[in-house]
């Protein structure tokens, strides 16, 4: 039965939108792993906002191919054991075919990866900018889009 003389307690959760860049990298230096953490964490959870995926096949899928990591076992492992960041990265060196070359050449085509036009366009102007702006490549873009989309749901 419930007591009405007590206060109840709503409790309400959140989706959070990720706003670790793809252009951070943790100690291994492996660009975009921290937000593809952050994302898998949170999906764990039922956190994640619902306009992101958990894993994703843009730089979700890209950084997972160049380790030679499958996307459910990564997905497993998230969701199972709730690791800590540094927790993640030591069971990544442990299951990838990680080499300084190999997250070398990875980090240059997250850096050097351009959006097509219209998703260029389509960020800029969810921005309020003008598709004047010089920002080429993709992991600014997608910071762009996060920020915009944090302010329009938290903010505003």
């Amino acid at each position: 039965m419930l007591d009405n003389s007590k206060p109840q307690i709503e409790c309400i959760m959140s989706k959070y939108i990720p706003l670790i860049s793809s252009s951070l990298a943790g100690p291994l230096g492996i660009l975009h792993l921290p937000r593809l953490w952050q994302k898998v964490s949170l999906k764990a959870t039922g956190q994640l906002h619902d306009d992101y995926p958990d894993i994703g096949a843009g730089y979700d899928s890209m950084v997972l191919g160049a380790l030679g990591i499958e996307a459910d076992a990564f997905r497993a492992f998230v969701s199972e054991n709730k690791p800590s960041y540094v927790e993640c990265e030591a069971w990544v060196a442990q299951n990838s075919d990680l080499t300084a070359s190999s997250i070398a050449k990875l980090n240059r085509q997250i850096i050097q990866y351009h959006h097509d036009d219209d998703t260029r366009t389509s960020v800029l102007e969810a921005a309020g900018l003008d598709d004047s702006a010089a920002i080429p490549d993709a992991p600014t873009l997608n910071n762009l889009d996060d920020w915009t989309t944090f302010h329009k749901e938290v903010i505003s």
